[in-house]
């Protein structure tokens, strides 16, 4: 069995009076991509923003590699972890180059970031190097989102945290993200990805898990849920076929 990257046991998070999170039991695996499926309200994005540090979790357990992760962003991205939001993070006044170089956090210039990662960017996400010396707020939704995910990968990271990265986009943009995300998934980088496309959830995911109600009610083999339609009914209310 593969070990474990990050662990949630029974979390409890509070926003102001609202209870979200009522006992998350979570493992996401090294080296694999996991997806974090259900309903808009289901508490998957405050799931990601608990384990970010971002809202403060009541109550339970959280764990990276091991040990007790830090209950303070700064101390939680230390660690090698990277969160992509929904609303893609991104300083629209900036350039996208300035972008990616707030980025890095090793490097203080632009002669400092790693040139080979680089490239490997520009193949993966061609529009980065297309509009690198243009205002990040003139890309298109689609390109937003590249250089979103883009910020997050310039460095290696030992955890990526994505927030529905197909929201919005067209058939062909979706397609281009899958295609780049199957390239970081061959590095091994361990992923969490929230994702209401289950065309595109099937497509990436190594293990699934299943939200309802600030829970997680099923979890396992994405190729498991793929294969059964009634597991698909029973905890999303949709069909491969639906949604393919």
């Amino acid at each position: 069995m593969t070990a474990s990257l990050l662990e949630l046991h029974g979390v409890h998070t509070h926003i102001g009076s609202y209870h979200i999170l009522h006992g998350v039991d979570l493992v996401v695996p090294k080296g694999e991509v996991t997806m974090l499926l259900g309903r808009n309200g289901a508490g998957k994005t405050t799931t990601l923003r608990t384990i970010m540090g971002l809202w403060k979790a009541s109550q339970g357990r959280l764990s990276f590699d091991g040990s007790a992760l830090p209950a303070a962003t700064p101390d939680i991205a230390q660690l090698g972890i990277a969160y992509v939001p929904e609303n893609m993070g991104i300083l629209s006044d900036l350039t996208v180059r300035d972008n990616m170089l707030l980025a890095a956090r090793s490097a203080g210039n632009l002669k400092q970031m790693d040139t080979q990662r680089l490239e490997w960017l520009f193949g993966l996400f061609p529009a980065i190097q297309t509009f690198w010396l243009a205002p990040a707020g003139k890309l298109s939704g689609g390109q937003k989102q590249m250089l979103a995910i883009a910020r997050a990968m310039v460095e290696p990271r030992r955890l990526l945290l994505i927030d529905e990265p197909g929201k919005g986009l067209a058939p062909a943009m979706v397609q281009n993200l899958i295609a780049a995300l199957h390239e970081l998934k061959a590095t091994q980088t361990t992923v969490l990805l929230v994702e209401q496309n289950f065309a595109m959830a099937s497509a990436l995911g190594d293990r699934v898990a299943v939200m309802d109600n600030g829970r997680v009610v099923h979890a396992g083999d994405m190729r498991e849920l793929v294969d059964d339609a009634a597991l698909q009914k029973k905890y999303l209310g949709l069909s491969l076929e639906a949604h393919a």
